[in-house]
This record gives C-alpha cells, structure tokens and sequence, in this order.
C-alpha cells in the first residue's frame, strides 16, 4: 500500500481535515486518520497540500483547437490533425489534475480513438467519455461536425449509427449557439417532440442524452423530452436572460440535471453574447441553486481562446468568487456530483474504498484558499502519477 498525508483532504463531498489518502495500486483503500503503519507501507507526508478527488469535465470538445474560429479550424484539418490536437489538449487537462472528460462534440471518431489511446496510457490523457458529432438541423449549430438531421426519423437513425460506433452518450443541439455563424442561441433548432424520439431511442440503447439548451424554449423541451443533462442552460431571450421561475421549478422537479458550463481565462475576451448577459447569468445561476435545480459545474472547454482544456480549475474558483458558490460545493459541482451526472460515480469523483485512485494535490488549504488549485503539486490517475508539463 501507498500513503499519501495532507493537512486537508476533500473526498469529493466534504472537507476531511487533515488526514491520509490510502492507496493500493490503481485504487483507493479509503481516507483515514493519519496513525502509524506497518514499516512496508510506503508513507508520503506532503505536509501543506490538500488532496482531493481528480476533477470531472462534463463538458469539453478535446479535439477543438481553442480558436475564434472553429469553423474554419475543421474546414482547414483533416482527421489526423484533430486528433493530434486532442492529444495535446488531453495531456494538458490531464496535467491541471482533470482526470475524467465528457467530450460532447467532435467530428467523425477522432474523441472514439482518442478515448482509446487514453485507456490504453493512464498518461496520455483523462478517462474519456465520447458523443461524437453532435445531432443538429441542417445548416445548424455546430453543423461542421457532421451530425446533420432533417426530422425525428433521421435524428432516430443517427442514434442508431452512433450506439454501433461505440459511443457512450448522445449529444443533442436543441438550440442554436453562441459560435456557428447563421445559429442564435436563444432559438429552438428541434421541438420536444423530436427530442423526445431522441431520448426514447438513446435511452433503448442504454445511452445517455445531453442536450445543448440555451434558449428557454429549448430548455423547456428538453425537461418535457426528459434529457439526462441540459448543457449550458442558460434562459437566453433574444437580447438576455429570462427570468421563468415556472420553468426553473419544472427543472427542479425533474431528473434532469444543470450543467453550467463556466470557467474563462482572466483577459480573454467573452464570446460577445456571453459577455452582454453576464450579470444576469451570474444571477440565473443562483436562481437556478436556490430553487433546488440539480447543478453540475463544467467548461465548454475547446470553444474559444478564453476556453483551454484545463480551464476548470479557473471555473471552480470563479464559481466561488463571481457567483458566491461555497468552495466545498463548487468541488462536489465537477467531483462527485459530475461522476454521477455522467454515470461514472461508482469510479470517479471521489476518494473512497474501491474507486479509481484518480486524486488531484494542491498546494495550501484549499477550503481557504481557491487558488489553490492553480497551483497542483501530483496528478494520479488510476494511481499512476502524471508526469509535470
């Protein structure tokens, strides 16, 4: 067995106070107080760090490259390239201590054969979950993927095409976005009922459905279609955010689950429609927490240049300071609340007997400080310590 001793432990729900991380091989024996062991137990005092579950992205596009411009990034590489890109990106996600990803958006199989190299190399990157290209109108948001669909009839067979490439959930735009010329994305691209024939057939299949909402129109069908995730969520009208407390109490009355896809680089400007509705975001956030919406906190990472692979570390910190989110629970949003919202919770997310010894060590008391986990001093995935960049 392996030790690992901290002046704080996080164990994906709550602050543990000063305690010792147990390890066997790729797994975790359990978090206990620190006391003496047998003299073959390899015992690691790191004195004033804080150990905490490898964080969960829900939300990433690993094979994107961070420009203003994705469109023209996939019209300009081929396949080769994208995944070369994801690799850089994986390893650098993997390195900010982020060791589970949900990549919800790429083109052909380039996430399917990345997914395979960083199961093969508990180095090369996160454990990764894939949607492949994701299923919108023609012409529609992030149409470049290749996920075009005309109607329910083709949204059903494009299920169907995407369970036998070996996907393990299905992405579905049910509004326009924020990136793809032509798209607004306060406006529904497809109604509950296709949605609902998504749900339907990704659900026989054992999938899965994470829907793009940001339009309340959209989020609204999604609820009505019961999607297991609305990404972004956002209540976006045409010129802000909605305040539709009726909606909000369907959401918190459902199974669905909120992930908030947060997380920007200090300096680096805002998609202009972020950028126009951010106060009122930051209160639709709240709102949406004090109303019991089931939240999960993400990136979006890959989208833009304020937006990298291992921006969600900034999210967490920016959750507690910009929208008054207490730390323990910013931590839980992308560990153990995230495990379970994109079902990999019996494994990941949190530092208990028998799960996957993926563990994140900062330097400092992360429940005083925030920052801290800008400052990672060891990444472990699966027990393996992931080598500094």
């Amino acid at each position: 067995m392996h030790v690992i001793r901290a002046r704080q432990v996080f164990d994906g729900r709550q602050f543990r106070g000063a305690a010792d991380l147990v390890l066997d091989g790729p797994n975790v024996v359990g978090v206990r107080t620190p006391s003496e062991y047998a003299s073959a137990v390899v015992v690691e005092d790191l004195g004033d760090v804080t150990i905490l579950p490898g964080l969960v992205d829900a939300h990433q596009h690993l094979t994107w490259d961070c420009s203003p411009d994705p469109v023209a990034w996939h019209t300009e590489h081929d396949d080769r390239q994208l995944l070369e890109q994801g690799r850089s990106n994986a390893r650098r996600a993997l390195a900010a201590g982020v060791t589970t990803v949900r990549d919800l958006g790429s083109r052909g199989r380039t996430a399917l054969d990345l997914r395979e190299e960083t199961a093969r190399s508990a180095t090369a990157g996160p454990t990764i979950l894939v949607a492949g290209p994701a299923l919108t109108t023609p012409g529609g948001h992030c149409w470049f993927l290749g996920g075009e669909c005309a109607d329910a009839a083709d949204l059903v067979r494009a299920v169907a095409r995407l369970d036998e490439a070996g996907v393990d959930v299905i992405k579905v735009m049910a509004t326009g976005g924020t990136i793809t010329p032509g798209s607004a994305p306060h406006e529904s691209q497809f109604g509950a009922a296709a949605l609902t024939a998504v749900v339907e057939a990704a659900h026989a299949a054992g999938l899965p459905v994470a829907a793009h909402a940001h339009g309340t129109g959209g989020v609204a069908d999604a609820v009505t279609a019961g999607v297991d995730t609305i990404e972004h969520c956002s209540f976006f009208t045409a010129g802000g955010v909605a305040a539709d407390p009726e909606l909000v109490r369907r959401l918190a009355g459902s199974a669905t689950i909120a992930s908030l896809t947060g997380g920007t680089v200090p300096g680096a400007p805002l998609l202009p429609a972020i950028a126009a509705r951010l106060p009122a975001l930051l209160a639709h956030i709240r709102a949406l927490r004090d109303a019991g919406v089931r939240c999960i906190l993400s990136t979006d990472a890959g989208i833009g240049p304020n937006k990298p692979p291992d921006v969600l570390p900034l999210a967490i910190a920016q959750a507690v300071q910009l929208v008054g989110i207490p730390i323990a629970d910013a931590l839980a949003m992308c560990t153990s609340l995230a495990a379970d919202a994109i079902g990999v919770g019996s494994r990941a997310g949190r530092l208990g007997p028998g799960v996957s010894a993926d563990a994140l060590v900062v330097a400092g008391r992360l429940d005083h400080d925030p920052s801290a986990l800008a400052r990672p001093v060891r990444v472990l995935r699966g027990g393996v310590p992931v080598p500094s960049p």
